[in-house]
């Protein structure tokens, strides 16, 4: 029988307590309780019906591997993935889906069967404390491979979620800001990077966020849960809140979300004792009701969730495999942005090499917050959140254990390896000075819940690059971050990497780049500003409502025997107005004619391609088709990328990248490349309709290095067309 008949005989057997029971879900730390000896303890839990054979589910966060915050599992540890934005960077799909299948592999092996992962929220907003677990600010990048990594989960007979539906880009005042943007602008942008990636990826569940939208909770927000993704896109799998976003029980359930998650963070069990009670009054309809089960279990079946249950004892796991994937994932995302005089790769002759700063002694940074790893790689700093409120407590800046510094004397042992921490600006310049080679390690860290104040390198770091630099011109650059800094020193260093923050076999997968083991090939997911004036919202909007919001909880004494948690702290609502709508990330640039750091898609190689042979094919199917030739003189990996010029919502054409593929080439090698084109990137959304339109007419298309690169060019010529919403 298919899943959907399977799960309607199921909830015909079910009593409606039993059905309630699936409908909210408690921390992960109620199976300890429950049973102390399960090692199933994650995110969340769900009851099952275990006299109908339906088992429990068990969540667990896992954006960059299975995560294990607050160390709720004692000892455990797992891979860890570089950054989603260095998996973006690498723009290959198989990479994601690779990424994917590993954590899903991973989460099976510990009774996990619910995935928190398939994050797609756009950059919008550089400063986002969060943008290092989101996959960069481009549409179709963001979704084919957010798509690709949730297949990839599920490829393992466990559900992945899709997150946060929808506009939920900052950090600051997540809780309870209202994000305000046209419809039209809307379906052109964040959701459908979602829906190109529901489509792609199939994900059995989507996670609303916590924000409104358009003066709507995203949970309880009729028009996104059903109108959206269940009518337009026809979603069958069902709608889970993020952990505390739930605020009322009839106008969340009967606007289509189905499951309240992490309930001990909202106000009330709305979806318990409240959600019962509401049936039998009937403003809650029985066949609602159904639904929601119904949408549940035939996830669960359509997954093998029931059939194959995730073990409840954990198993062996292959890590040693599992890290050459995330060190694979590392260097192809890896971005080469200066390199000047052939400075990298680095001669393997040089005979005095200062390495400095970043800790890169010891490891490599991760971002904070759900989706931190207790990587296998060990963790050899962890210390407390700077300035972090007593709630945030978990959250800690943490290291994965990949030394670059000893990655960096494994390749060259005959030479005289030095390094400092870069605390004494005086005397880092002054051990550079005679260097043959220099490797400034620069970091940023960011975390879920908080935003940056700036995008300046933290703690003194731009003086010390500054000082290197001044004193020795052969000083290459390497940073760790969660997404774009400034660099004020640039002109005077010899080159650039960013290595995002790079998992679990970071220090290995930067020093192999930095010796041309492998080629640079990763490319920008997002813009790096040359300010931050430059930016739609130069100023985190709200933000003093929230540091207003924490004085007031600091100065209160903590409450004792709560059973709930306000998460708000306090924060009133605000709205914060999107006023580039569609041209998020590169198309705000462009639109405005402001010149960035590097643009998106930015990236050098150590090797030379050249693009001929365009063909362009207008009408119902467009595809370009044109050839990458590797005209230099070793092998490595280009990503030519497509854009189109079509007319943006202000009337100004603007350009948005509408295909792209990774090519890896021997010297002289060349390779046709085709790509299909989905022509709702060719399209503006019509609300009175609904549906795509496209209009007739010529549009420019380009093959470019990046989207201010282009090539070479050809025209497109289009039919008129009305495609589905």
């Amino acid at each position: 029988m298919s899943p959907d008949a399977r799960a309607a005989l199921v909830v015909k057997a079910m009593t409606l307590d039993e059905k309630i029971a699936m409908l909210h879900g408690t921390f992960g730390s109620s199976v300890r309780k429950a049973n102390p000896a399960d090692k199933r303890v994650g995110a969340g839990h769900i009851p099952g019906v275990a006299r109908l054979g339906i088992t429990d589910l068990y969540e667990t966060d896992a954006s960059l591997g299975i995560a294990n915050g607050g160390s709720m599992r004692p000892g455990d540890v797992a891979t860890a993935l570089p950054s989603s934005l260095a998996t973006a960077a690498s723009f290959d799909p198989a990479i994601a889906y690779a990424g994917g299948a590993m954590i899903g592999a991973e989460a099976r092996a510990k009774g996990f069967n619910v995935l928190l992962a398939g994050g797609v929220n756009l950059t919008r907003d550089p400063w986002n404390g969060r943008n290092f677990e989101y996959l960069g600010e481009d549409v179709l990048l963001s979704g084919v491979l957010a798509g690709e990594s949730i297949r990839g989960v599920q490829s393992n007979g466990i559900v992945s979620t899709i997150k946060h539906l929808a506009l939920n880009s900052q950090e600051s005042g997540r809780y309870v800001l209202d994000a305000r943007m046209s419809e039209a602008a809307l379906r052109e942008s964040d959701l459908l990077a979602f829906q190109i990636a529901i489509e792609r990826g199939q994900p059995g569940s989507v996670m609303c966020g916590y924000n409104k939208v358009n003066g709507d909770w995203d949970c309880e927000n009729d028009h996104l849960l059903n109108h959206v993704l269940k009518r337009d896109w026809a979603f069958k799998g069902w709608v889970m809140s993020d952990w505390g976003a739930v605020h009322s029980t009839v106008k969340a359930a009967n606007a289509g979300l189905d499951q309240e998650s992490g309930q001990e963070l909202d106000k009330a069990i709305y979806f318990g004792a409240l959600l019962r009670a509401a049936v039998e009054a009937g403003t809650v309809s029985q066949a609602r009701i159904d639904d929601m089960v119904a949408r549940i279990l035939r996830t669960m079946f359509a997954q093998g969730v029931i059939d194959t249950p995730s073990p409840a004892v954990p198993q062996p796991i292959d890590y040693t495999a599992h890290g050459l994937i995330a060190q694979q994932a590392a260097e192809a995302g890896i971005v080469l942005l200066k390199n000047d005089r052939g400075l990298l790769p680095a001669a393997r002759t040089a005979k005095r090499i200062v390495v400095i700063g970043g800790h890169a002694d010891v490891g490599v940074l991760s971002g904070g917050g759900s989706s931190q790893v207790a990587a296998v790689a060990g963790t050899p700093i962890r210390m407390p959140m700077p300035n972090g409120p007593p709630n945030l407590g978990f959250i800690k800046v943490t290291y994965h254990g990949s030394s670059p510094l000893t990655a960096i004397a494994a390749r060259v042992p005959k030479a005289e390896i030095v390094y400092l921490d870069g605390q004494d600006v005086a005397a880092a310049a002054d051990a550079a000075r005679t260097a043959d080679l220099v490797f400034v390690f620069a970091t940023q860290w960011r975390t879920e819940a908080v935003d940056l104040a700036t995008l300046a390198l933290p703690d003194g770091q731009d003086a010390l690059i500054e000082a290197v630099a001044a004193a020795n011109p052969k000083t290459a650059v390497v940073l760790e971050t969660g997404g774009a800094v400034l660099m004020p020193w640039l002109p005077r260093v010899g080159a650039v990497l960013e290595a995002w923050y790079p998992g679990e076999r970071g220090g290995e997968a930067i020093a192999r780049v930095l010796f041309g083991e492998v080629d640079a090939t990763g490319r920008l997911p997002l813009t790096f500003p040359a300010s931050d004036r430059q930016m739609p919202r130069p100023d985190i909007p709200g933000l003093d409502k929230v540091n207003e919001a924490a004085a007031r909880q600091a100065s209160k004494p903590p409450t004792v025997g709560a059973t709930t948690i306000d998460i708000s702290g306090g924060v009133e609502s605000f709205p914060v107005d999107y006023v580039e709508g569609a041209d998020a990330g590169y198309r705000w640039y462009r639109r405005t004619g402001a010149k960035p750091l590097f643009p998106f898609g930015y990236g050098l190689s150590y090797t030379r391609f050249a693009y001929s042979g365009l063909t362009v094919t207008g009408g119902t199917v467009p595809r370009v088709v044109f050839t990458v030739t590797n005209s230099g003189t070793r092998a490595g990996s280009d990503v030519p990328q497509v854009y189109a010029s079509v007319a943006g919502r202000e009337g100004a054409p603007v350009s948005r990248l509408i295909g792209f593929d990774r090519v890896t080439l021997a010297p002289g090698e060349r390779r046709t490349v085709s790509i299909a084109i989905d022509r709702r990137l060719l399209a503006q959304y019509d609300v009175s309709r609904p549906g795509w339109h496209v209009r007739r007419g010529t549009v420019r298309v380009s093959v470019g290095r990046d989207v201010e690169t282009a090539v070479i060019t050809s025209d497109m010529n289009l039919v008129e067309a009305w495609l589905k919403p």
